[in-house]
Parts: structure tokens; sequence; C-alpha cells
């Protein structure tokens, strides 16, 4: 196996207050409705189980889980690191936060996240699986944003 990694970050001002952002952010069915290729999350307390749909990794099939710890900072920050169960191996984990501030307008809603991925892939193909894991973080990033629009009942 071979460990991939892409990040990214994404900020944005958003009209609506900071309570209705963090009430969704704090909700994993809200999070599942609203992000794509996720098949669920099951909460344990501050634990989150993610189950992804299947993704095509350079002609792998993949349906990454992963468990985080989710830290929650009222209405200001969240942040989520991987924490498999003890004694369980995962291949996949995310490690970022979430921040919240009010701005002009609305609420700034700032995000960063790092994915890692364990794929049977050479290292050599580093360069287009992180590209393609990229283009799969940007997709989400993109139609969760809209999601989270019309969620919260504002025009796109």
């Amino acid at each position: 196996m071979t460990t991939f990694r892409a990040t990214t970050t994404a900020e944005a001002v958003v009209a609506a207050p900071r309570q209705a952002i963090w009430d969704v952010l704090v909700s994993p069915e809200l999070v599942a409705e609203l992000t794509p290729f996720l098949k669920g999350i099951t909460a344990d307390g501050d634990l989150w189980r993610w189950e992804m749909s299947g993704l095509d990794v350079l002609g792998v099939k993949v349906a990454p889980a992963f468990t985080e710890r989710m830290v929650f900072d009222e209405l200001e920050r969240i942040d989520f690191r991987h924490e498999p169960p003890q004694g369980t191996t995962e291949r996949s984990g995310v490690e970022g936060w979430y921040d919240l501030s009010d701005a002009d307008g609305g609420t700034h809603l700032a995000t960063s996240l790092e994915i890692r991925l364990d794929l049977p892939l050479p290292k050599m193909s580093s360069p287009a699986v992180t590209a393609a894991m990229k283009g799969v973080m940007g997709q989400m990033g993109d139609r969760f944003s809209r999601n989270l629009l019309a969620h919260l009942g504002i025009p796109g």
C-alpha cells in the first residue's frame, strides 16, 4: 500500500447567521445529506464514522470509511482528527477544521482539510492520484457549498 495525501482550503462569507451554519455542521445527519459521495455518518458522541460511496481512483475502486474525533468550540470552531477505534486499521482518514466568525453580511466560514488514502498503487503514481483526489475534493466542496446555501434558503 502507498499512502497518498491531498489538501484543500476554502473560505467564504455566507449570508446566514453563525448559529444556522453551526447547526448544520454539528449535525451528522445534515452533513451526510448535504455532502456528495457520502453514504452516511454514524455518530457515537464526538466520534463520527464517515462512510463514502464507491469512488474510482485510477481504476481502483475504493469506498473509504474513517472515524473522526470531532472537537467543538461552540459557534466558533470545529476541529477533527482521524481516530480509528482501538484495534482497527482504517486505510483512510481526514484531519482539519471549520472556523466561523462574524462578517459583514453574514458569517465568515473557513475550512481546511487533509485526506489520507492508502491504495494498492505504486508511489510513482502519486501525481495522478493526488490530482484525482483533489478533483473529487473540489466536486465535494462545490456541491456541499451549493447544498448548504439551498438548505439555508440562500439563492445560489
